[in-house]
C-alpha cells in the first residue's frame, strides 16, 4: 500500500513536535514523530501519537450557518460584515471584539489582528493565550524590554540543575520531560528540583520536591535572591555592566524574605528543604528554571516571573548554554500569536501599541486608516463588557470560552446577551457554538497551511495533507473576505498563506536595526516554493543569521531603552481571594495526561479517554476525612462563582488544604463537570491573566440514591441520571452514572434509555430489589449492543472486560453468564484500568509482569512496551512496582 508522507507539526502543546503524517491510498491516516525535527527528534507523547484517531468527520462543522440554518458562504460573510458595519456606525470601533486562539496558525492570527487593530480601529482582540502566557509576556517585557524567551531546548540537556516551577511537564509537556529524563540518565550529576504544591508525575525525576504553600513562589525566589547575594554568588561584572535596579530589588526581597527560616515558615516548608534548594542553586553555574502555569496563572503571576528572572540576572545565568529562565508555553502557537500582536495590549511584530512612533510605522506599512491608539480589553474584562452590552459584535475563533474562561457562567450569560456572536470553528457542537448566531466552518489540523512558533522561538510549518470536508475554509480566508466586504479589499488580497507570511516577516524588519527582538527579515522575500519547504528555524532570522538564533542576551544587550536588563522589586501579595470559613480549601486546576483543553479533539480518541474517563476532585486524606468525602464517591466543589460535581480521588500527593481538578470537561461530556464554573475571575493587574491556581472552595459529599455505569454502541442521553460523565471507548460509549431518585420500575427506566431504536432486541436482566442492584444487557442478533449496571454505592464491576465484549460477534453461554455477574469466565481476565495509552497496556498485565519477575520499569517496557514511547506512564509503572514490594528501581 503506497502512502504519501507530509512533514508537519503537532497541534497540541507548546513543545512544537515535528510529525510525519502518512495518508494511504485508501485514505487511512497514520502519524509518527519526525526524527529530523529538532524539537522532538522523533519522540511523541500519547496525544500526538493518537492524532489520526481524532480525525472524526462526524463532529465537524461542515457548512456556514446563520441562526441554525445552512446558508451559502456569501450569505454568512455578508451577515458578519453587515453586523460589524452597523455596530461601527452606531456605537464605534470598541463595540466590536475578536476572541482568538493559540490554536490558530500565525497567518490566521496576523490577518485577524490586522483587521481589528488596523482597519476596524480597536484593540479589542484578545486570545486564549491570555489565560496561560500573559504573565510570562509581561514579566519578560519588564525585565528585558521585549517578550523574549532567552534559551532553547538544548539548554535542558546542557544544564547541571533544572528547576521546574509550577510545571507538571511529565503530563503537560511530555516530550520535553523525556528529554530531561534522558539527560538525567546520561548525566547522573544533573539535579532536578520540583516546586509545586502537588506531588505530580514530574516528581519522578526530582531530587528535591518543594511542596510550597499555594501562592508563595514569590517569597521563595525573593529568599533565593537574598541568599545568593549574602553568599557571594553575585556576578558583579554582569550586574554592573548589563543590568539596573539590583539594589531596589534586593531591598524588597530582604523585606519579605530575610532568611531561610522566614522563607520556610511562609512557604510551609522545612528550613532544611529551603536551605538545600538555595545551596544547590548557588553552587551550580548552569541552571535552567522552567516555569509554566503554576507561576503564570495567579493574581501576582507577573511578579513571580520577575522574581525568577531576578535570580538569573543577579548570577549572570542567562543567554549562555545550559542556563536561563525558560517559559513553557501551553498551546502550539501561543508564541506565534504574541509575534503578531494577538494580545489586546500588543501591536504586531513586537511593535509597542503604547508608542506613537511604533503605531505610525505599522499604520504606514499596513496603509491602515484607523489604527488603534489604546489597548483593548483583556479576556476576562472583554466578556464582562459583552454582558454589560458595551460589545455588540463578538467573533470567536478556534476556542471554547464557555468552558475555558473562569467564572464560566458569566461567560455564558454574556454570550446569551450579545447581539451578534460569530464562531468560526471546526467542531459543530461545543458549549460555545450553541450561543452563535453565525457559524463559520474552519479547516482543521491536517487541512491548512501555515506556521506555528513553539516555546523556544522555533517556527515550524503546519502542512495540509487532507482535503477540508464540506465547505470548510482557513480562518485567514474568512477574515480577509469579511475585510473585503468592509471595503478593505486591497489590504487583504492574499492568494495564499505564503503571501501572509511574507508580509508578516517584512513588517518585522520595518525600522528594525536590532532594536526589536522579533526579526524575520531573512524570510521577508521567501518564495512560495521556499515557504513550502521551510525548515524549522528559531527567530530572530536575519540576513546575517539566516539559520536562526538559538539564544539571546549572551552578549549582555537587552531591548530596554538603556540596553540593560531590569531587576524588579517584588513585594509578594496574597491571592486576590483568600480562603475563609465558608470556603476553606484552595482549588488548583490543570491538565491530565492524555487530554487537551476542552476535549473537542482528544475526547474523540478511545485510548486517550481510557486513562481518565471522567472529571475528578483530588483531595488529601486529612481533608477528605474532615469534609466527609470518600475515595470513589461523588462530591461537589462550590465557590462564590459556581459549582461542579466530580469523582473523588483521595491522595497524599495533595497538600492538606488544597484540592486539584482537571479543566477539560464540558457539557458535551458531563452533566456538571465544568470546573471553570467554579474558578474565580480575579486577574493579575499587570498581565490580566486569571487566577486559575487559587480559588477558595468548599467540598461536600453528594449522596445519590444509586450509582451505575452504562456501556453502549450508541451515544445516549442518560436521562434518569442526575450525574453522568461520558467517554469514548473502542467501538462504544462509556457512561458513569448516579441518581438522586430510585425509579419505581428499573426495567422500564433502562429500556427507555437503551431502546432508542425499534429493531427487535434480546434482553437479559437481573434485579435484586432489597439490595438495590439492577443489571441488564441489550443484544441485537446475539451481539452485545449495550449494558447497564446499577448499585447502591460506587462498588461496581470492572468495566474493561465488559467493554471488550462489544468486539465479539456473539456471546457464548459462559460469557453470557459472566456478563451480568460482571466477572470474566474462566480463562478470561479483566485488563484493568489503562496505564499506557501509547500501547493500550492495562494494569492487570503490568501486575502480572511484576509478579513474574519484572523488577524495573525497563523490564516492564521490554515485556509489554509500556513506557517505551512517550514515557508519560513511567511514574505510574514505578509506583506500581513500589506498591508491590519489588526491589528498588534502577
Amino acid at each position: 500500500m503506497i502512502a504519501t508522507e507530509t512533514r508537519t507539526t503537532c497541534p497540541y502543546c507548546g513543545v512544537g513536535c515535528g510529525l510525519l503524517a502518512r495518508v494511504a491510498d485508501d485514505g487511512a491516516v497514520s502519524v509518527a514523530g519526525d526524527p529530523q525535527h529538532p524539537s522532538n527528534f522523533g519522540r511523541l507523547c500519547s496525544k500526538g501519537a493518537a492524532l489520526a484517531e481524532t480525525l472524526d468527520p462526524s463532529t465537524r462543522l461542515l457548512h456556514p450557518e446563520v441562526d441554525g440554518e445552512r446558508v451559502s458562504w456569501d450569505t454568512a460573510l455578508d451577515t458578519v460584515a453587515s453586523g460589524i458595519r452597523a455596530a461601527l456606525h452606531q456605537h464605534g470601533p470598541d463595540s466590536v471584539a475578536f476572541y482568538v486562539s493559540g490554536q490558530l496558525l500565525t497567518e490566521d492570527y496576523y490577518v485577524a489582528n490586522k483587521l481589528m487593530k488596523g482597519f476596524i480601529g480597536s484593540a479589542n482582540i484578545d486570545t486564549n493565550s491570555r489565560l496561560c502566557m500573559a504573565s510570562a509576556v509581561a514579566g519578560h517585557k519588564r525585565a528585558f524590554g521585549s517578550d523574549t524567551v532567552p534559551g532553547c531546548y538544548e539548554d535542558l540537556e546542557r544544564a547541571k540543575l533544572v528547576v521546574l516551577v509550577g510545571s507538571n511537564a511529565a503530563w503537560c509537556h511530555p516530550v520535553l520531560y523525556q528529554r530531561m529524563a534522558q539527560a538525567k540518565q546520561d548525566h547522573p550529576e544533573l539535579r532536578v528540583v520540583l516546586i509545586d504544591p502537588r506531588r505530580t508525575a514530574s516528581s519522578d525525576i526530582a531530587d528535591l520536591h518543594l511542596a510550597v504553600r499555594p501562592g508563595t513562589d514569590g517569597v521563595l525566589f525573593n529568599g533565593l535572591l537574598v541568599y545568593l547575594h549574602d553568599h557571594d554568588e553575585v556576578h558583579a561584572q554582569f550586574v554592573a555592566n548589563h543590568t539596573e535596579g539590583a539594589d531596589e530589588a534586593l531591598a524588597a526581597a530582604r523585606a519579605s524574605s530575610p532568611d531561610v527560616a522566614s522563607v520556610a515558615g511562609q512557604c510551609g516548608l522545612s528550613a532544611t528543604q529551603v536551605a538545600e534548594f538555595f545551596e544547590l542553586f548557588a553552587r551550580t553555574e548552569r541552571v535552567v528554571t522552567l516555569f509554566s502555569q503554576g507561576v503564570n496563572q495567579t493574581s501576582s503571576g507577573t511578579d513571580k516571573v520577575n522574581a525568577i528572572i531576578n535570580c538569573h540576572l543577579l548570577t549572570g545565568r542567562i543567554g549562555r548554554p545550559g542556563m536561563g529562565p525558560f517559559s513553557l508555553t501551553g498551546q502550539p502557537n501561543a508564541m506565534g500569536g504574541r509575534e503578531v500582536g494577538g494580545l489586546a495590549n500588543q501591536l504586531a511584530a513586537h511593535f509597542e501599541l503604547d508608542y506613537p512612533a511604533d503605531r505610525a510605522e505599522v499604520r504606514e506599512f499596513w496603509k491602515a486608516p484607523a489604527i488603534a491608539a489604546l489597548p483593548g480589553l483583556k479576556a476576562v474584562d472583554l466578556f464582562r463588557a459583552v454582558e454589560q452590552g458595551k460589545i455588540k459584535v463578538l467573533w470567536i475563533m478556534a476556542t471554547n470560552p464557555a468552558v475555558s474562561l473562569p467564572d464560566a457562567q458569566q461567560v455564558r450569560r454574556a454570550l446569551e446577551k450579545c447581539e451578534l456572536v460569530i464562531v468560526s470553528d471546526c467542531v459543530r457542537h461545543t458549549d460555545t457554538t450553541k450561543y452563535a448566531h453565525v457559524l463559520l466552518p474552519a479547516a482543521a489540523w491536517g487541512e491548512k497551511e501555515g506556521t506555528v512558533t513553539n516555546s523556544e522561538r522555533r517556527i515550524s510549518r503546519q502542512r495540509a495533507f487532507l482535503k477540508p470536508p464540506g465547505e470548510a475554509q482557513p480562518d485567514w480566508w474568512m477574515v480577509a473576505e469579511v475585510a473585503k466586504r468592509l471595503g478593505h479589499g486591497a489590504a487583504f488580497d492574499y492568494p495564499n498563506a505564503a503571501a501572509i507570511f511574507r508580509e508578516h516577516a517584512a513588517l518585522s524588519a520595518v525600522a528594525n536595526d536590532g532594536t526589536r527582538d522579533f526579526d524575520l527579515s531573512g524570510l521577508a522575500e521567501v518564495s512560495d516554493e521556499d515557504y513550502a519547504r521551510l525548515a524549522p528555524v528559531q527567530w530572530p532570522v536575519t540576513r546575517a543569521r539566516p539559520k536562526g538564533t538559538a539564544r539571546l542576551f549572551g552578549d549582555g544587550n537587552f531591548f530596554t531603552p538603556s540596553g540593560r536588563a531590569r531587576f524588579l522589586p517584588i513585594i509578594p501579595r496574597a491571592p486576590a481571594n483568600p480562603t475563609d470559613s465558608a470556603y476553606p480549601l484552595v482549588l488548583n486546576t490543570g491538565r491530565v495526561r492524555d487530554h487537551w483543553h476542552t476535549l473537542t479533539r482528544t475526547g474523540l480518541a478511545a485510548r486517550l479517554s481510557a486513562h481518565t474517563i471522567e472529571p475528578y476532585i483530588e483531595i488529601h486524606p486529612q481533608d477528605a476525612a474532615r469534609y466527609g468525602v470518600v475515595d470513589g464517591a461523588l462530591a461537589r466543589a462550590s465557590s462564590k462563582w459556581g459549582q461542579s460535581s466530580a469523582r473523588v480521588r483521595v491522595s497524599d500527593s495533595q497538600r492538606p488544604g488544597s484540592v486539584f481538578a482537571p479543566m477539560h470537561w464540558n457539557d458535551q461530556f458531563t452533566s456538571a463537570g465544568c470546573i471553570d464554573a467554579v474558578v474565580n475571575p480575579a486577574t493579575d493587574p499587570l498581565s490580566g491573566e486569571p487566577e486559575f491556581k487559587h480559588t477558595p472552595v468548599r467540598i461536600e459529599p453528594l449522596q445519590p440514591k444509586w450509582y451505575g455505569f452504562l456501556l453502549s454502541c450508541r451515544k445516549l442521553i442518560p436521562g434518569a441520571a442526575t450525574y453522568w460523565a461520558a467517554a469514548r471507548g473502542q467501538g462504544l460509549w462509556r457512561y458513569e452514572l448516579a441518581g438522586d431518585e430510585l425509579p419505581k420500575d428499573w426495567a422500564m427506566t433502562a429500556r427507555t434509555v437503551l431502546c432508542a431504536q425499534d429493531e427487535k432486541v434480546e434482553w437479559i436482566e437481573y434485579f435484586d430489589k432489597a439490595a438495590r442492584r439492577y443489571r441488564a444487557a441489550r443484544l441485537t442478533k446475539g451481539k452485545l449492543e449495550s449494558c447497564i449496571f446499577i448499585g447502591p454505592n460506587p462498588e461496581l464491576p470492572p468495566r474493561d472486560w465488559l467493554a471488550s465484549l462489544f468486539a465479539l460477534e456473539t456471546l457464548d453461554a459462559p460469557t453470557r453468564a459472566g456478563l451480568l455477574a460482571g466477572i470474566p469466565p474462566k480463562g478470561c481476565r479483566d485488563s484493568g484500568r489503562q496505564v499506557c495509552a501509547c500501547f493500550g497496556v492495562g494494569e492487570t498485565a503490568i501486575l502480572e509482569a511484576i509478579q513474574s519477575g519484572c523488577a524495573t520499569a525497563a523490564d516492564i517496557g521490554a515485556r509489554l512496551k509500556a513506557g517505551t514511547n512517550c514515557g508519560s506512564c513511567l511514574p505510574e509503572l514505578k509506583a506500581l512496582l513500589a506498591q508491590h514490594d519489588v526491589r528498588k528501581i534502577a
